[in-house]
């Protein structure tokens, strides 16, 4: 029997196993910390569970593919959110809702964008019509090259060449008139770690994704149900995960890694290895590679970092829905400094998830658990946390005056991780959130390749190889590992 080890037990790590353990294989999963999971991951606290990182699903067909393709039902039950999430806007008492029907969200908006639902149709068919042509030939393949990519690309309607080069805040100031509107349709590049200053117009489609075509979905039970249910299966196809277990270095002989070492020095042999840890810098990190010093690293455009804050709160928020999104009245001069800021944003912008709203389990009677995310600049730009309660006690602030809630004194328990948590605790680089940015000389065959260069039989998965970040990408990187696997070692 082939034996495979897989290095990290994030989502793409663990869809990875599923597909390998199902093609016959012995796979052993090693994981740095005591729960599975990577980001994707749970906090509990005094009768608090929280979410730690993603907090709802789209492209959730990725999720039946992965189980299908493994013979088995997927045991994962998926509500859609809609409303997808609420925005609340500086100085506005009501926040603006965020509906799926483009009926519902022109009446939400027609004080300020006349005819939205005809203009939002016009801009989400063209998103459609990018996501449909380049699904198959760019997110979903492998390239062997870059030539090879670009000849894959060149199969792309010429119509669709000048989004590369667009932003998506020229796209949606060309189209709406609203400043709000335009704030909304390009919120999702925040998702990416990015500022809609910065990512290519082409990633509109993730806007068709989550109002057309998918839409936003909850995990019944909490994300981490996620992870739950894939562990019971791994267990099932015989897949064992050893936890407490970091790798430090690896053994090689004639091109092949012959074995990976842990901190404890113990070594650790299969016949292939698969690492889900973030693919630039265990190349970097682990594997010494030049090409991937921290010196080259630093000049590669990485995603903003994740601060975050855990509070479980005494009481309900009435204002509050499963998502919700605050914002200043400074949109551009806030997106343009937030990457490479050295000091704490003054007001942020920060995303909040009560997932008490929905799920009644994960907090006590009468009680919230609320999660907030604030993006941040990475450890390249701000070094030294020391200040992060002063961050923390400013959002709460800014929460409990928006909400109408005392927050602040209903704190029952609180958890605060900055960007060097992390780092230190995931080995994410330098704190980045998601891995590397998603800039155009950043994707398809110029991210890192899911196939080392110098090893034939060490693979990557997961947010900085290909196809990119977010939880259906991570599945689908699974799958092109494991057919790049397949082919390589038939």
């Amino acid at each position: 029997m082939k034996t495979a080890v897989i290095i990290g037990s994030g989502l793409g790590g663990l869809s990875t196993a599923l597909r390998l353990a199902k093609k016959g294989y012995k796979v052993t999963i090693l994981e740095k910390h005591t729960t599975p999971g990577g980001r994707l991951n749970v906090l509990e606290m005094d009768g608090f569970r929280f979410d730690m990182g993603p907090s709802f699903m789209s492209m959730t067909y990725e999720l039946d593919e992965l189980f299908n393709s493994i013979g088995v039902k997927n045991p994962i039950e998926l509500v859609e959110l809609d409303p997808l999430y609420q925005v609340f806007f500086e100085g506005k008492e009501k926040p603006r809702l965020i509906w799926k029907d483009l009926a519902k969200l022109e009446e939400e908006f027609k004080d300020v964008e006349p005819n939205l639902a005809e203009k939002a149709e016009k801009y989400l068919n063209r998103a459609a019509q990018f996501f449909h042509d380049t699904e198959d030939k760019v997110v979903k393949s492998n390239f062997n090259n870059k030539l090879e990519y670009i000849l894959k690309l060149s199969r792309v309607p010429l119509k669709h060449l000048p989004y590369l080069f667009k932003t998506m805040w020229s796209e949606v100031d060309k189209r709406f008139v609203s400043e709000e509107i335009k704030i909304i349709f390009s919120l999702v590049a925040f998702f990416l770690g990015s500022t809609p200053f910065q990512t290519p117009a082409i990633y509109s489609l993730l806007n068709y994704t989550e109002m057309k075509h998918n839409g936003y979905w909850k995990v019944k039970g909490g994300m981490y149900k996620m992870v739950e249910e894939i562990v019971k299966v791994l267990n099932q196809f015989g897949v064992e995960i050893v936890y407490n277990t970091e790798i430090v270095g690896l053994g090689n002989n004639n091109g092949a890694v012959s074995e990976m070492i842990d901190q404890n020095g113990k070594r650790w042999t299969a016949d292939l290895f698969v690492s889900n840890s973030d693919a630039a810098s265990f190349r970097g990190n682990v594997l010494g590679r030049k090409k991937f010093s921290e010196e080259k690293l630093d000049k590669m455009h990485w995603t903003l970092s994740p601060f975050t804050i855990y509070l479980g709160v005494k009481g309900k928020v009435d204002k509050l829905k499963h998502h919700n999104y605050f914002l200043g009245s400074n949109f551009k001069e806030y997106a343009d400094t937030i990457f490479t800021a050295t000091e704490n944003p003054q007001k942020p912008y920060y995303y909040v998830n009560a997932l008490s709203k929905s799920e009644e389990s994960c907090a006590p009677s009468g009680c919230e658990n609320l999660f907030i995310l604030c993006p941040v600049p990475d450890l390249r730009f701000k070094k030294d946390w020391s200040d992060k309660e002063s961050l923390a006690d400013n959002i709460i602030e800014d929460l409990a005056k928006r909400t109408g809630y005392d927050i602040k004194n209903n704190i029952m328990v609180k958890k605060i991780l900055a960007p060097d948590d992390w780092a230190k605790m995931l080995n994410l680089y330098k704190g980045s959130g998601l891995g590397l940015a998603h800039d155009i000389d950043q994707v398809g065959a110029f991210r890192p390749k899911n196939k080392d260069e110098h090893f034939n039989n060490l693979y990557y998965v997961g947010a900085s190889t290909t196809p990119g970040t977010g939880l259906p990408m991570v599945i689908i990187s699974s799958r092109l590992v494991t057919e790049r696997i397949e082919k390589d070692h038939a």
